[in-house]
């Protein structure tokens, strides 16, 4: 079954897991970062003013151009930091460009997260995407700054239930 995982990371969390990921499920599973064409500030008061509103406001930013063969998966993973107890708008616009494939995939999804919110969050992307259930899901957070034997054995039973 061959897999991609695709995610919008801001301050690393998300890239940080998602290249754990690929390292415990297998390295051939194929990495794709989307990323918007303007940048969201990524600090003081602004990155939490304008990424909240984008995200409460269901904003789709134009991103950067990616590749997805939508032919070449059986599995996709999204991956998203939690913004406003919501997915990151780049994701967002990602899922309403590939909606009808995403549809046919087998469908996990992980939420990094300062606070809370990410049952939220992945319960909206569950509904943007229009399925019943992800495969797996999980919520960590702050891992890259937080990583602890806990997160280990999440990750792990994530990565067991997608396989």
């Amino acid at each position: 079954m061959k897999t991609a995982i695709i995610y919008y990371s801001m301050s690393g969390n998300t890239t940080y897991v998602a290249n754990i990921l690929k390292e415990q499920l297998d390295p051939e599973v194929d990495l794709i970062e989307i990323k918007p064409v303007k940048a969201f500030p990524d600090s003081g008061f602004k990155k939490f003013l304008w990424g909240g509103k984008s995200a409460v406001m269901a904003q789709k930013p134009k991103l950067q151009p990616y590749t997805f063969d939508e032919e070449k998966y059986d599995q996709i993973i999204i991956g998203f930091p939690v913004w406003a107890s919501r997915i990151a708008p780049p994701v967002r616009t990602f899922v309403e460009e590939n909606k009808s494939a995403l549809k046919s995939k087998s469908i996990s999804a992980f939420a990094c997260q300062a606070g809370s919110g990410g049952e939220k969050a992945l319960s909206g992307l569950k509904s943007l995407i229009g399925i019943e259930a992800f495969k797996a899901s999980m919520i960590l957070i702050e891992p890259k700054e937080k990583l602890s034997s806990i997160y280990d054995g999440i990750i792990k039973d994530f990565c067991g239930k997608v396989l």
